[in-house]
């Protein structure tokens, strides 16, 4: 498991409040139903989507992110679960109705085969009719990576598009940044 990430989650929350975009987009669904957020660190999504009605499993490699999720949602008396596991190893896609992948893909050289690989997995494995959510950094070489593993998946089609920013603030440093991401909500058919 990496421990990078549990040393960056010593910081609680440390990546803020979850995209208002994301969250206004799962809130107008009537029927909730399970959701699978993979790679959900700390909950920053998984604690807002249990909060509206979801029953949220979460996963994540770091064992200080899912702690801190696990806590809060027991206080909460929420409707989520985390679990430390792999997510390259998870294989019941099938039994959920939402996944949301919220950075998770960079598709940068090193990881880019293991990532296709596993996104294209995904996208058979999950049941008809689940939405996919995924969040990816508004760059060209991402965002083509992924629009080439959508257009060439067999029955997915995309049902919602948006940008999206993301604001980071380090408290302790005083850095402060903005990047720009865009969320695609695709549709197995």
């Amino acid at each position: 498991m990496n421990v990078e990430y549990d040393k960056y989650y010593q910081t609680e929350n440390l990546f803020g409040q979850p995209y208002p975009e994301l969250i206004r987009f799962y809130a107008e669904i009537e029927k909730k139903g399970r959701l699978l957020d993979l790679g959900c660190g700390q909950g920053r999504d998984a604690i807002a989507l249990a909060k509206l009605g979801f029953e949220v499993t979460g996963i994540d490699h770091s064992k200080v992110g899912i702690q801190q999720l696990n806590t809060i949602s027991e206080q909460g008396s929420l409707p989520l679960i985390g679990l430390v596991e792999d997510i390259y190893n998870y294989q019941d896609f099938d039994q959920f109705d939402f996944i949301l992948l919220n950075s998770m893909f960079h598709f940068n050289k090193k990881d880019k085969e293991k990532e296709v690989n596993f996104l294209n997995r995904l996208l058979q494995q999950v049941k008809t009719n689940a939405l996919i959510t995924i969040c990816i950094q508004k760059k060209r070489q991402k965002t083509d990576v992924l629009n080439s593993i959508i257009s060439t998946a067999n029955n997915v089609k995309i049902i919602h598009e948006t940008a999206l920013i993301y604001r980071y603030e380090d408290q302790e440093t005083n850095h402060s940044s903005e990047t720009e991401y865009k969320m695609i909500t695709i549709k197995k058919i």
